[in-house]
């Protein structure tokens, strides 16, 4: 697993499945704000990964990088962020020291001085200082790859190995079609990808067989599986009260993306606009699979919405007061208590008469509408249909849930979205009208 980032294989990637083949290399990196050159080494990095990842591939399918990676994206069920972790690797130094490290401590525990005196002793490469190796001690303990015992120093560091070899077949398949669900259907579910990664990895060793795995997911939002990464990052931040650093584009700007250039010789002013909030809310919108972040630039400021995937270069920033902290959270709770999603206009209370459908045994509107139809109330109810009220701030985020029941829904009130219901349908009349 890298340690650093990755914000430009991200948005090349959520490009790549968004567009669908609709740019071709120049447009993609003036999109993407980078050069072409750039944008070639990218997508070479990600295509010999790939390659390892796919095995099914045919051969025509592999003749350009941009249609390997898109050829028929809706019907892979591979995880993408995973996938996204893969094509990112660590310096060959460092792959060198964790693979001497971890061989050493799958051998025996070992302390901080006994594994340097082991890298001393069998000098075959670079040898690190005691600094750099408490750093990687600490990084793989955090993974937890390896574990730490005792109270005081000299700490003892040992392979983590314990959870896999008590279990038996049986009980690893159980343990591995639980963390397969989870992963799949719990939001964020970034940790559970991995977790997930590493008891297949265990199962194909142990077992010496393909047929083991039960369960096929599909993720609907192939590319904002992406945005779950992020998300990640600022519910820690939340949870430990801490302020957030970003440079933030909205979805109107026609590029989206700044590299971050460590050359001072060739600064340049960024086009995205760098932000630094207190995160207090994220939230999921399931209908299009969006992540939102709600945050405040100061504790009387006002509330800001980001979209997620608007962000790049996230890192966590100050600690933040504690009790301004919980003030601002339990304004926002209040400003959103009644919002569809992030809205936080005037509340409108909106009524809806549902038409059951007719020739089925059940009603599967009414189904879906107890399923999706958040607080809302079903206040009267006939043989032919339903009347269901709420109350939300405004009326733009409710609209397109109510838009998808078609002609089994009627607005009966406020009277300005009926009247908008009837502008919509009339346009729709003259549309389809007959030539």
């Amino acid at each position: 697993m890298a340690r650093e980032g990755f914000d430009k294989e991200m948005q090349l990637l959520r490009l790549l499945f968004l567009t669908a083949g609709a740019y071709n290399r120049q447009q993609l990196a003036q999109r993407l704000g980078i050069s072409v050159h750039t944008l070639d080494k990218t997508a070479k990095k990600l295509k010999e990964i790939q390659s390892t990842i796919y095995q099914y591939v045919t051969d025509e399918e592999k003749k350009g990088y941009y249609t390997q990676l898109r050829y028929n994206h809706f019907a892979v069920t591979d995880n993408f962020l995973m996938f996204l972790y893969h094509a990112k690797s660590l310096k060959e130094s460092e792959v060198e020291r964790l693979s001497r490290l971890l061989e050493q401590l799958s051998q025996r525990p070992c302390s901080t001085k006994e594994l340097l005196d082991c890298f001393l002793s069998t000098p075959t490469g670079e040898v690190p200082d005691e600094k750099t190796l408490r750093q990687d001690l600490k990084y793989l303990e955090e993974l937890g790859v390896i574990q730490k015992t005792g109270e005081a120093r000299p700490f003892v560091y040992s392979f983590e190995q314990d959870l896999w070899n008590c279990l038996t077949e049986d009980e690893l398949l159980d343990l591995h079609d639980f963390i397969d669900i989870m992963a799949n259907t719990q939001l964020p579910a970034v940790p559970g990808y991995f977790l997930r990664h590493k008891t297949q990895r265990f199962l194909d060793r142990r077992l010496q067989r393909e047929d083991w795995q039960a369960f096929l997911f599909k993720y609907h939002f192939v590319s904002r599986i992406l945005d779950e990464q992020q998300a990640l990052i600022l519910a820690a931040a939340i949870t430990r009260q801490q302020m957030v650093e970003f440079c933030y584009f909205t979805p109107k700007r026609s590029k989206f993306y700044d590299s971050q250039n460590t050359n001072p010789a060739f600064q340049r002013d960024s086009s995205g606009k760098p932000q630094n909030v207190y995160p207090l809310r994220v939230i999921f919108d399931h209908q299009y699979g969006r992540w939102y972040l709600l945050a405040q630039e100061s504790e009387n400021g006002p509330l800001k919405k980001y979209r997620v995937e608007g962000m790049t270069q996230l890192a966590i920033g100050k600690q933040a007061h504690p009790g301004a902290f919980a003030r601002m959270q339990e304004r926002v709770d209040k400003q959103i208590q009644t919002s569809w999603l992030i809205d936080t206009g005037d509340p409108v209370t909106i009524k809806l008469r549902f038409f059951h459908p007719k020739h089925t045994p059940h009603s599967f509107i009414k189904e879906r509408v107890e399923a999706q139809g958040q607080w809302g109330i079903i206040t009267e109810e006939t043989r032919d249909s339903f009347v269901y009220e709420i109350t939300v701030n405004g009326t733009q985020e409710i609209t397109p849930w109510i838009r998808s029941f078609g002609s089994s829904c009627e607005v009966l009130a406020p009277a300005f979205l009926r009247r908008q219901f009837q502008k919509e349908w009339e346009e729709l009349l003259d549309y389809y009208e007959s030539v």
